[in-house]
């Protein structure tokens, strides 16, 4: 990490704990001690940091990050240790709103193999649909379920 990005980093979460009422600025504000206390981490991983003299490693910021307000995915972001695209929002892997998965679809992502696909959506469609000798003669058989069901 280039001395620029450590200080943009540093900077950035210097701001943040200012919002948050961390007094970090007085040497007698206990804000860097209060922060490190609250987070579960060394002082001095705090203090490295605001001084600028190294970026704090992945459980600091994993620890640091709520008190602050934000993602660890922005620390992370912000720090410069990845970028967006490799560690995307779980929003943006989501599939589309009007997708129906099928009971195939759920069988690849729990792993089942091909050979086995039938079987699986068999005991599987078991489970969702009513056995028509269990419902009775004028009950209304309950139409078959949807993975979104």
């Amino acid at each position: 990490m280039s001395t620029q990005g450590l200080d943009e980093f540093a900077g950035w979460v210097e701001g943040l704990m200012r919002q948050r009422g961390y007094d970090i600025d007085s040497p007698r504000g206990g804000g860097k001690s209060r922060i490190a206390d609250e987070a579960g981490v060394h002082r001095a991983a705090v203090t490295r940091l605001l001084q600028r003299q190294s970026m704090p490693d992945l459980e600091t910021m994993r620890r640091i990050a709520p008190l602050l307000g934000v993602s660890v995915r922005d620390m992370l972001i912000r720090s410069g240790r990845v970028t967006p695209e490799e560690l995307p929002m779980a929003a943006d892997l989501l599939p589309p709103s009007d997708w129906q998965p099928s009971m195939e679809d759920f069988a690849r992502w729990l792993g089942v193999p091909d050979e086995r696909m039938g079987v699986f959506v068999k005991v599987v469609n078991q489970f969702l649909e009513p056995d028509a000798d269990e419902a009775g003669a004028d009950e209304a058989v309950e139409p078959r379920r949807t993975a979104r069901d």
